[in-house]
């Protein structure tokens, strides 16, 4: 189960997302769903179409058990399968 506490740790993919801070001003306030994750990209279903924004350029809103969590794109920009702990 997600937490704020280990949101770190999980798939990224299916969850909603707003980002909140960026390099690039064009992209603050972009939001949707998550579609996929490599280890430096995020595609992002939005209502104008589907977007892929570099993890660590930004930093990311996130929604869990009603709370809201903002995430470094940095601390995220791994491949999904060694940030969940794929590797001993």
């Amino acid at each position: 189960m997600i937490t704020v506490d280990n949101i770190t740790s999980h798939e990224f993919i299916g969850l909603n997302t707003e980002i909140v801070q960026s390099t690039n001003p064009q992209v603050i306030g972009l939001n949707g769903r998550i579609e996929n994750e490599t280890k430096s990209m995020f595609r992002i279903n939005t209502e104008n179409g589907t977007r892929s924004i570099a993890k660590s350029t930004s930093s990311w809103k996130f929604s869990i058990d009603n709370k809201d969590i903002v995430v470094e794109g940095a601390k995220i920009a791994k491949r999904p399968f060694d940030r969940i702990g794929g590797k001993a």
